[in-house]
């Protein structure tokens, strides 16, 4: 076989494909701030951005916070376990259907997120900081067209 020749399959160039390149992107900065948290208060991932949600949006379903974060439904369910028997999210029913829960930061929930949630931000800060406001202006148009439906 010689150096040109074409080879029996067309393997995909990693390196250069959006979407390994993005989510290479998002776990590596994912996972930086998920150090400090992660040793902090032995949080994972899944649970830190189950305990965002849940602050920012009040009395959600297990289903609807994956909706949310667009996590797999199951890692989503597991983290909640996790966190209700941590005592760091309260889980009630529904006064209107018994059938579905409703999910909520405890005090203790909420003393960890007032923790992280300015730990994050300054990683946020750190990582734009790389890029001039006109770059950093571009960068959010294109997320935004990008995560259009």
């Amino acid at each position: 076989m010689t150096s040109n020749a074409v080879p029996a399959h067309a393997p995909l160039e990693l390196e250069s494909f959006l979407p390994y390149r993005l989510s290479i992107l998002s776990n590596t900065v994912s996972q930086s701030i998920a150090d400090e948290y992660t040793d902090r208060f032995q949080l994972s991932m899944t649970e830190w951005r189950v305990m965002a949600v849940l602050a920012r949006f009040a009395d959600l379903s297990a289903r609807e916070v994956a909706e949310r974060t667009r996590m797999d439904k199951v890692a989503v369910s597991r983290a909640l376990a996790r966190l209700v028997e941590a005592g760091r999210v309260d889980r009630s029913t529904h006064d209107g259907d018994k059938r579905r829960s409703v999910l909520k930061l405890s005090e203790a929930g909420w003393t960890i997120h007032d923790e992280v949630a300015p730990m994050a931000r300054a990683h946020e800060r750190d990582l734009l900081a790389r890029l001039d406001e006109g770059e950093q202006a571009q960068l959010k148009s294109i997320l935004d067209k990008l995560m259009a439906p």
